[in-house]
């Protein structure tokens, strides 16, 4: 079976320091491949080493906001 995308949902926080850097090194390097590599964290770690972002921000009323940064 050939995965060519893949979305991670949190987990990371349960990491400490080192692992965490090891998590997003082996995931820099699927994506250096050509996967492509989803993450849902909360985590300010992952903001500073992920470039792209799609925030999820609610507005009220069952209504949210979607960015693209």
């Amino acid at each position: 079976m050939k995965i060519d995308t893949m979305f991670i949902d949190e987990g990371f926080g349960t990491l400490d320091t080192d692992y965490l850097d090891v998590a997003l090194t082996a995931l820099s390097n699927l994506q250096n491949e050509g996967k492509l590599i989803g993450v849902i964290s909360h985590l300010s770690e992952l903001k500073e080493r992920i470039a792209t972002h799609i925030e999820v921000m609610p507005k009220g009323n069952g209504h949210s906001k979607i960015e693209i940064l």
